[in-house]
């Protein structure tokens, strides 16, 4: 008699939110695996001689070694795996797109649903939350370095180097920490505690942070290199400043740019108004102009906002759509419509200067561009009009050019990023490294942390040769 095959289950499904609930709050939609499934998930992991799964993880973690960690129920020891090259896994484990890196190259991917690395990195951090976080402070001994901005980069970038001796000073712009983590990515997607909760990890093992330090003003990166006594400055400051489309009616009130419109929700927490004095005003119809996950992030917001009406106007058709496809799933759950192969051309005044529409066009895909995708083409003749009272902006940022208008040497490129070596994010000046969405433009949270430990790697070997 043939032996039978094992049958591999598909990936265990996260709990979540039901989506007519969740689209009236900010809570966290997704609610975490229970240690039960996260040992049985866990257990899914084939054990591969040749693992191709830390290949696809820009901060280099041991994926095999703490999923086996929890399919032994050795949850401490899977933490303390995560913590020897990631700094932050309770956010990776919630925003970092694993279905494009890691486990798009599980190996059990080929045969069905990879492993839910995403998943149980989370649980595992949350896990050790439950238990009671223990920082051991490192008192580092080694030379100076500074950190500006306090994001993804900045944070993973801080945290490598004050492990590996260094004194690290962190400057940050805001009067809080965390950066993107703490005004870009909705409460409902990264709750607050969460960015706390390892910004607090991080600034306890002997890392210092100055608040509301623009850089650029209050220090120029030459005066930190050779009047502050630092042996090198990273700049992980990001990219801040929106685009927009220079279409008519972008003035007109009732338009936002998604920094604007995000930042006032989440980091002057303006969906608590009138507990917190900051009112956010959405209307009852919202379109938002873009597909990647800024813009998921802002149409899901104004949906929670009040609006009864929340709209994607994107160029591209489906295939083309920047944002993760959970965050796209989530967005059609919660009653966002999708109004794709259109792009606007103009706002419309409703008299009072205030938004009554948006006039659009249809579009079509022809050859692909630069960027690989097909160039959309407008159909003549095709125009029509979305009502709407509220329009978001949400077609990517660029870096703000204080630092690069008053860092005299720092090569810049077309849209004002900031120009450094790939692999070891070495600036053209010595000593100067940078690394996330200042040097590449928008881009994921788990990149800027892949940058960040890049240039830590290739700082400490620099001034270790000096």
């Amino acid at each position: 008699m043939a032996e039978k095959k094992s049958i591999i289950p598909a990936k265990y499904p996260m709990p979540e939110q039901s989506s007519q609930e969740r689209n009236k709050n900010f809570d966290e939609v997704a609610l975490g695996y229970s240690p039960e499934t996260a040992i049985a998930e866990a257990k899914r992991c084939l054990k591969c001689k040749k693992p191709t799964c830390v290949a696809g993880c820009p901060v280099e973690v041991d994926i095999p070694g703490f999923v086996s960690a929890i399919a032994e129920k050795d949850f401490k020891h899977a933490i303390e795996i995560l913590k020897e090259t990631n700094s932050l896994p309770a956010v990776c484990g919630r925003v970092c797109p694993q279905e494009t890196q890691c486990e798009k190259v599980c190996v059990l991917a080929k045969k069905v649903e990879p492993v839910g690395i995403g998943r149980l990195e989370r649980f595992a951090a949350d896990w050790e939350a439950e238990q009671g976080i223990k920082v051991e402070h490192l008192n580092p001994k080694g030379p100076r370095v500074a950190v500006v901005g306090s994001g993804p980069a900045g944070l993973t970038f801080a945290g490598d180097m004050v492990k590996s001796g260094y004194q690290v000073d962190v400057f940050e712009a805001l009067h809080t920490t965390g950066g993107v983590l703490r005004y870009g990515i909705p409460e409902f997607r990264l709750p607050k505690r969460i960015v706390d909760r390892e910004v607090n990890y991080i600034q306890g093992l002997g890392i210092n942070f100055y608040m509301n330090m623009v850089i650029g003003k209050v220090y120029s990166i030459k005066e930190l290199l050779e009047e502050e006594g630092f042996a090198g400055v990273f700049i992980g400051a990001g990219a801040g400043l929106p685009n927009f489309l220079k279409i008519p009616g972008e003035n007109l009130n009732g338009v936002y740019s998604a920094n604007e419109f995000l930042i006032r929700v989440n980091l002057m927490k303006g969906y608590l108004f009138p507990e917190y004095d900051t009112p956010v005003w959405c209307g009852k119809k919202a379109v938002v102009f873009g597909a990647g996950n800024v813009a998921m992030d802002s149409v899901r917001t104004a949906k929670r906002l009040g609006a009864e009406e929340a709209t994607i106007v994107y160029r591209r058709s489906r295939v083309e759509m920047p944002a993760r496809l959970e965050e796209i799933h989530h967005a059609e759950e919660e009653g966002v419509e999708f109004k794709l192969l259109t792009s606007p051309v103009c706002i419309l005044d409703d008299g009072k200067g205030w938004v009554k529409g948006v006039e659009c066009i249809q579009m079509q895909l022809g050859e692909p561009d630069t960027s690989g995708r097909r160039r959309p083409v407008n159909i003549e003749g095709s125009n029509f009009v979305i009502d709407c009272d509220t329009v978001v902006v949400a077609i990517g940022q660029t870096p703000n050019p204080l630092i690069p208008q008053n860092t005299p040497g720092l090569t810049i490129g077309k849209w004002g990023t900031i120009i450094t070596d790939e692999e070891t994010g070495a600036t053209s000046i010595p000593g100067v490294y940078a690394g996330g969405d200042i040097v590449t433009g928008t881009a994921t949270v788990i990149e800027a942390m892949g940058a960040g430990k890049r240039a830590a790697r290739a700082m400490d070997a620099w001034i270790n040769k000096k």
